[in-house]
């Protein structure tokens, strides 16, 4: 498959810059994917839509405040944007400077955390705060909202809280699981009251989420690694919900790459550590049967994950509906909720 395969036509204005007032006020499109119709509701139509005995399955991780602006002790300005911590000091990092940092560069970043450069470890730099305070601590204080590079603005004190779900809890994430900003606390105490069970996951999202596929053919594409944890609970939980009928609904192709993940060997087991699961079209599920999503940036993974679980025709047959339908698109955007007609039994090797 080619990566051109997965693009599409979207004008600037579509792309949402800011969220709306409201969480739940995002438009909500559903798709079935047995016969690709396409409905345009309101998010909260998900009371609707959900059934008592689905569990809804969400990602539980925290948005980090992961940019940093300073200059490098010759006066060059730098700009750093944390992909991971590795430890109360010290951190991989994406380091933007006119040239690039030698180790033993120092950096001194927001006027108040002075930065050694260790060296190189892949695309990251290997970075350590010199800081009594950890430096999660000092992130919350003097550190940015990584908000993704199409938004083309700086970030402000709205984002501290509507870049982040209700349901964040595990620091830990450099971009946010955006398909859960759509969900308030009134709009799940709704589903629980239909009947509608909530299990969580955690991937921390990476900045690797927004790079674009630099690749002719898909297959040739090697994913980024994020870190995940999905727990014995959860995976107790899916088991009887699917034994009882219900359905397992991802809040996002996080939580779809983590339970996929931990199903690899073909039953869904507890899992620690990194994946670089690649999903595209012609892989078989084995966890999910419905999936909450926003759009997508074209030719992205994000895009072939979610072209994968309901057809690459139906799902950019959707996305053309949405643009003339003037959807808002992207991180702040609107959503899609797609179900599955059948459950697949295998998955790709």
């Amino acid at each position: 498959m080619r990566v051109s395969d997965f693009h599409f036509e979207l004008p600037d204005e579509l792309i949402a810059s800011t969220p709306l007032p409201e969480r739940t006020a995002s438009r909500l499109l559903v798709i079935d994917a047995a016969i690709g119709a396409c409905q345009d509701r309101r998010f909260d139509a998900l009371v609707e839509l959900l059934r008592r005995g689905d569990l809804l399955v969400v990602n539980d991780t925290r948005v980090i405040p992961a940019r940093l602006y300073g200059v490098k002790e010759s006066g060059g300005r730098v700009e750093v944007l944390l992909e991971r911590l590795l430890d109360e000091h010290s951190a991989l990092a994406h380091v933007r400077a006119s040239k690039a940092p030698r180790l033993g560069t120092r950096l001194r970043l927001e006027e108040a955390l002075p930065a050694l450069v260790l060296g190189r470890q892949g695309q990251f730099y290997r970075l350590r705060f010199e800081t009594a305070e950890p430096l999660l601590e000092l992130l919350e204080r003097y550190g940015h909202v990584p908000l993704p590079p199409y938004l083309r603005r700086a970030d402000t004190p709205v984002d501290r809280e509507r870049y982040q779900t209700v349901f964040a809890a595990r620091p830990g994430a450099v971009a946010a699981p955006t398909a859960g900003l759509h969900f308030d606390q009134a709009l799940l105490r709704r589903l629980a009251q239909k009947g509608v069970a909530q299990a969580r996951v955690t991937l921390h999202v990476g900045a690797g989420t927004f790079q674009p596929l630099r690749t002719h053919w898909v297959e040739q594409h090697r994913m980024h690694t994020e870190y995940l944890e999905v727990d014995s609970s959860v995976c107790a939980r899916v088991a009887q919900t699917r034994a009882q009928g219900g359905r397992v609904v991802a809040v996002g192709t996080t939580v779809v790459r983590a339970l996929e993940t931990a199903a690899r060997s073909g039953v869904l087991r507890p899992y620690r550590g990194e994946t670089e699961l690649f999903i595209y079209p012609g892989y078989r599920f084995r966890t999910v049967d419905a999936l909450i999503t926003n759009f997508h940036l074209p030719g992205s993974s994000l895009l072939m994950l979610v072209c994968a679980f309901a057809g690459r025709e139906r799902v950019l047959s959707a996305y053309r509906h949405a643009v003339a339908a003037r959807y808002r698109f992207y991180s702040y955007g609107d959503a899609m909720f797609i179900q599955q007609p059948v459950r697949a039994q295998e998955t790709q090797p």
